[in-house]
Formats: C-alpha cells, sequence, structure tokens
C-alpha cells in the first residue's frame, strides 16, 4: 500500500504555473516546427500551423463565451454580498483613484522613454507604409460603450457573407449593475431571483475552471501559432520604437507595480507568484477579456481579494484599466508619429497625452484593440492618423506585452484597495500559489462573510 502511494505521489502534475510555462516552451518549439515547414502555397499553412492555430482560437473562444454570464451573474451577486458593507461606495472611488494613479504613472514612463529614444527619428521604414485604419476611437465612443442597445450587450457585425456576433463588456458591466441594485430596491421579492443567481454563478465557475483546465493547451497552440505566423517578419526599421515600448512594459510590470506593492507592506514575490497564471496567460491569449476568468480568479484565491469586491472591481478593470495598451502604447506611439512628420509637440501636447491616455481608455472600452485608442490619442492631437499604418507590422508582438501588464494592473489595484481598506486576506495573500485555482468555493463564501461585516 505505501508503494502505490508513494506511486501515486512521484505521478503527480505539476503545479498550474509550471504546466502553463511547459505548453510555452513546447509551444514555441512547434512553432519554430511550423515556421521551417513553411507555408504549403501562398493561400494555404501548412497542417502543423492550421492545427495550433485551431487550439488556441479555440481555447480562447471556451473563455470567451463564458465570460458574458460569469460577468452578470458575479456583478449581481456581488451587489447583493455589499448590501450590508458599509464602505461599498468608497470601494468603488478607492479603485477608480488607483486606476488612475497607475495609468498616470504609466503613460509618464512612456513619454520619457519616447523623448530618450526618439523613435520616430530612429527608423528606416518608409512613408509609403502609412495607411488610415478601418476603425478609429472618438470621445463620442464613451457614451456609445456605456449605453446598452440591447439586453444582452451583443454586437454583430457583417465578415464578407455572414454575420458574427461578439458582447460587449462594458454594457454588460452596466445591465449588471443596473439589475443588482434594482434587485436591492425591491427587496423581499427579489430574493429568490438573487438566489437563483447565486445558483448560476456557482454552476458558471463550474464550468469555467474545466476550461481553465485546459490552459496549458491553449497557451500550446497560441504561442505555437504566434511564432509559426510572425516569426519571419523583420523589425529592423522598428527596433527602436519596439525596445522602447518593451522597455516602458518592464518598468511598469517590474518596478512601478513592485514599488507599490512593498509601499502597502506587501510581498512582491507573492504578487507574482499569485498572478502570474493570469499574466502569462494574457501574454500568450492577446485578450484581456479571455483572461478575465483566470485573473478574477487568481485575485480571489491566490492574491486574498474578497469575491464580492474581485467580481466588481476585476470586470471593471477588464474593460477601463490598462496601462499597456491605452498609457504606454499610445503615448510612445504618438511621439513616434510626431517625430516621423517632422512635427514639434509642446507641453500642452504632452499634457494631452497623459489625460486621454488616464481618461480616454473608457472612451474606447466599447471598442476592441489598442490601435483604437492610439487612433483617439492622435486624433485628439491632431496628429496624422495615417501613422498607424506605420505600426501595424509589429503590433501582434507588442500586443503580447501590453495584455500582460494590462492583466496585471488589473490584478493588482484590487489587492492594493483591499489591503488599505482592511479587507484583505493576508494570509491567504502570503500562501497564495497557482493550486488554489482549483480549490472548491468554501474559502470564498468566508472572504465574502468578513467583507460583508467589515466597517
Amino acid at each position: 500500500m505505501s508503494a502505490d502511494t508513494s506511486t501515486k505521489r512521484k505521478l503527480r502534475f505539476p503545479s498550474f504555473s509550471v504546466q502553463i510555462l511547459l505548453g510555452l516552451v513546447i509551444g514555441v518549439a512547434l512553432g519554430y516546427l511550423a515556421l521551417r515547414l513553411g507555408p504549403v502555397d501562398e493561400e494555404t499553412e501548412n497542417w502543423l500551423t492550421v492545427t495550433l492555430d485551431t487550439i488556441g482560437s479555440s481555447f480562447v473562444g471556451l473563455l470567451r463565451a463564458i465570460v458574458p454570464p460569469l460577468v452578470f451573474t458575479a456583478i449581481v451577486a456581488s451587489i447583493a454580498n455589499l448590501r450590508k458593507v458599509t464602505n461599498a461606495a468608497r470601494l468603488a472611488g478607492q479603485t477608480l483613484l488607483w486606476f488612475a494613479i497607475t495609468a498616470g504613472i504609466a503613460v509618464a514612463i512612456g513619454m520619457a522613454l519616447g523623448l530618450i529614444t526618439r523613435p520616430g527619428e530612429n527608423t528606416s521604414i518608409g512613408a509609403e507604409h502609412a495607411e488610415a485604419p478601418g476603425r478609429t476611437g472618438s470621445w463620442v465612443d464613451f457614451l456609445t460603450g456605456l449605453l446598452p442597445s440591447n439586453f444582452l450587450g451583443i454586437e454583430a457585425s457583417l465578415r464578407g457573407d455572414s454575420v458574427s456576433l461578439g458582447f460587449n463588456v462594458l454594457q454588460i458591466v452596466v445591465i449588471s449593475l443596473v439589475i443588482g441594485i434594482a434587485a436591492l430596491r425591491a427587496g423581499n421579492k427579489a430574493e429568490p431571483f438573487l438566489s437563483f443567481n447565486a445558483s448560476a454563478l456557482s454552476i458558471i465557475q463550474k464550468v469555467l475552471w474545466w476550461v481553465i483546465r485546459l490552459a496549458p493547451i491553449g497557451t500550446l497552440g497560441l504561442i505555437g501559432n504566434a511564432v509559426a505566423t510572425y516569426g519571419s517578419d523583420l523589425f529592423a526599421p522598428l527596433a527602436t520604437y519596439t525596445a522602447a515600448i518593451y522597455i516602458g512594459l518592464v518598468l511598469v510590470l517590474f518596478v512601478v507595480y513592485p514599488i507599490l506593492l512593498r509601499s502597502h507592506r506587501l510581498s512582491i514575490l507573492q504578487y507574482f507568484r499569485g498572478a502570474w497564471p493570469a499574466i502569462q496567460l494574457a501574454f500568450v491569449s492577446r485578450s484581456s477579456i479571455g483572461t478575465l476568468p483566470v485573473t478574477e480568479r487568481v485575485t480571489e484565491r491566490n492574491l486574498g481579494v474578497p469575491r464580492a469586491y474581485a467580481s466588481f472591481a476585476v470586470p471593471l478593470g477588464a474593460t477601463t484599466k490598462m496601462d499597456g495598451c491605452a498609457a504606454i502604447y499610445p503615448a510612445i506611439s504618438a511621439i513616434f508619429v510626431a517625430q516621423f512628420y517632422g512635427i514639434d509637440l509642446q507641453i500642452t501636447d504632452y499634457l494631452l497625452i497623459a489625460f486621454v491616455s488616464v481618461v480616454g481608455s473608457a472612451a474606447t472600452a466599447g471598442m476592441t484593440g489598442a490601435v483604437v485608442m492610439l487612433t483617439l490619442t492622435l486624433s485628439t492631437l491632431g496628429l496624422p492618423l495615417e501613422g498607424v499604418g506605420l505600426l501595424l507590422a509589429v503590433d501582434p508582438i507588442l500586443d503580447m506585452g501590453r495584455t500582460a501588464v494590462n492583466v496585471a494592473g488589473q490584478a493588482l489595484v484590487p489587492t492594493i484597495v483591499s489591503k488599505r481598506e482592511g479587507i484583505l486576506d493576508q494570509e491567504r495573500y502570503d500562501a497564495g500559489n497557482a493550486e488554489h485555482l482549483f480549490d472548491d468555493d468554501e474559502a470564498g463564501a468566508v472572504a465574502d462573510e468578513e467583507l460583508a461585516t467589515a466597517r
């Protein structure tokens, strides 16, 4: 019997983070193999590239499919759990304040790097690559992003001869908040609905954890396809620009965030241990929305943020908190475009860049892609939108780092706010690791009870 027990222990699977890392390494190897095989012809990729693409896109599709019901039920449940909390409004205000503070620091770093490295002058890319993007951002998008066009926040778009359906997460957040508040106002008559919502949330979370367990396989497909698709591109003309973006991302992720953690007497190592599964997945998936379920899970289970607060703050952050896409990237990119076209920026222009980066992410939350955020910045400054076309060649590679920083910030702010408000589960934070992702929900219920009694 002891021999069987010893054998079982030897066959124990590695932690979730290690599994994702293994998927990353194997994916890179398969991606380079697919790259060496080359396409079958000009219009047909080889079988390995197609397989990797199918695996990666299927995994992201599964995650995105679970996001709408998860966001709706989680926010309604969080409002129900917060009804006994006297400082709920303060939590929301502190969350938005720290969103702005970290975004302000990130955009300052971006502008400094743009002025130091001067990427628009240190480039050999030609003006023939300039091309206006198909989608642009505007301040009107802030209102259209907030106001739901239908009950489910569904959006339809034409792709060739077919209709593609998507969802607007910001609109789902608004709908959920309204229904949750209305349920509280309805009093006892709404109790059956709130009970049903809580049961639905439990079921959705169970399905979600099944999907999350596929993350190592999804990582393999996503990173493998990225290497196979973009590995042969030549980035030399935009090397300075690419380096500036990644230096900025590294500074925010590994310097600014650790400083904020230490200033709040939180372990830097434990933060990265806890949040790393979501950061890893964000890097390879290039989707904050697709990573949202994992981000919320690690914020609750690994970082010790009460579920009732995390289920509100993390979805809100996934739509409006983008230190990579909405701060560093547009700041450096706007300076690149100005330098490329020989346009001198004044102090007021830099202040506008900072303003758009801190506030503008909300104006583009109803749309997708950092390119939309960049067009909003360029149009606000009066810079040529054609400059966007100069940067599209390296955008997929940049998007990996941008999304990783976005998600890291979306987990960081609720952690800091919880610490400041005295509701952080310090013991869970200090012990957090990837294996906690698949624990049962009892600990989360205890955390909710602690938050409900917080004053």
